[in-house]
């Protein structure tokens, strides 16, 4: 895989880009190009990171025409697995692939454990601007320090994408899995979480486990995204130049999605109060350069004000999933320990501990 493709496709990981207006609408604010230094909040390490790049590498160009996906996806299974292998060795799991509910992923479990019926579990879903959303190797990323240091079973599925699927592929695929993990499991031993494509997935999956009768998790953690398909506010216009790009993102969610209305609950549930107050306790991650901060923030309060109860943690100075782009960072394991305790503490202490 070559550095190029590497980089274009873990620039995947960041969500659509706004609609951009042919002309500057009332009330806009023409801000001054400025210097803006590094956060003094970041580790030594983000810190070195950040004089050589970005924490969240941004898509330039044209979007990969359809064809390309599958060649992508490849080339990340192939370029990323040794990032893998090594936290698979640092955090001490097992992997081991599997079908629930005939949604082929992987278990991610801590070392020297089997599976149970009635403990907690959780299931995750990959980011990947819903085109290269893989359990393996993106959700095995995702998946092996919570499920080390919360002492979890963890499902990382595969779920239908674009090109080759349509909105709501993704949510029904959610729900067949977790239908499956139901038969075992009750609702409130099962947890659901994912980063950016993934975790607005997993509000969209609330909506469509509401939608069809089937009973909430025990908690949900909307991870460098929100319960809005739009993906929009403040955070839009500056998250370019806060990364050191003049253009906006090229990678948009328009090609899942097919042209469907993304006003309806189902691909943007926060355009539902009455649906938001029946989501579970939910825990949502941001940083003040991701693109995703505001609707994420905005998305925290819409739940606090429906009476669900929701924690928000920003990191400073960093990006868009950065935590899963960069899992050796000091931030990195930190927000690893704040997923693992948010979930321990809503679905109870697992048997692992």
């Amino acid at each position: 895989m070559t550095k190029f493709v590497f980089f274009a496709a873990m620039a995947l990981f960041v969500a659509p880009a706004a609609a951009q207006d042919a002309a500057p609408a009332a009330g806009t604010v023409q801000v001054p190009g400025y210097d803006l230094p590094l956060s003094v909040y970041l580790s030594p390490e983000a810190r070195a990171l950040l004089e050589t790049g970005t924490t969240s590498p941004m898509p330039d160009g044209p979007p990969p025409p359809p064809q390309a996906y599958p060649g992508i996806r490849a080339g990340m299974r192939a370029g990323m697995a040794p990032l893998v292998e090594s936290l698979r060795a640092e955090y001490g799991v097992t992997i081991e692939e599997a079908t629930v509910g005939g949604i082929h992923g992987y278990w991610v479990r801590p070392s020297g454990t089997a599976p149970a019926e009635g403990r907690a579990v959780l299931l995750n879903l990959p980011a990947g601007a819903f085109l290269i959303g893989q359990a393996n190797p993106i959700g095995l990323i995702e998946a092996i320090p919570v499920a080390a240091l919360g002492g979890f079973d963890i499902f990382t599925m595969d779920y239908r994408q674009a090109p080759e699927h349509a909105f709501p592929a993704a949510s029904e695929d959610v729900a067949a899995a977790y239908a499956a993990l139901l038969a075992q499991h009750p609702a409130d031993r099962i947890g659901i979480y994912g980063c950016s494509a993934g975790g607005l997935l997993t509000a969209q999956a609330l909506a469509w486990f509401d939608a069809h009768d089937l009973p909430m998790p025990g908690a949900a953690g909307i991870l460098c995204a929100s319960a809005d398909g739009l993906w929009g506010g403040d955070s839009w216009h500056w998250q370019n130049p806060l990364q050191g790009n003049a253009a906006a993102p090229s990678v948009t969610e328009e090609l899942y999605y097919g042209g469907h209305d993304p006003e309806d609950p189902l691909l943007s549930p926060d355009r539902s109060p009455a649906l938001l107050a029946k989501f579970p306790p939910s825990l949502l991650i941001s940083a003040t350069r991701a693109g995703e901060l505001s609707s994420t923030v905005n998305t925290h309060r819409l739940l606090v004000r429906a009476g669900v109860e929701a924690e928000l943690h920003v990191w400073d100075g960093l990006g868009h999933a950065f935590m899963f782009l960069h899992p050796q960072l000091p931030e990195s394991k930190e927000v690893f320990v704040v997923i693992a305790d948010f979930f321990k503490s809503h679905l109870g202490e697992s048997e692992h501990q």
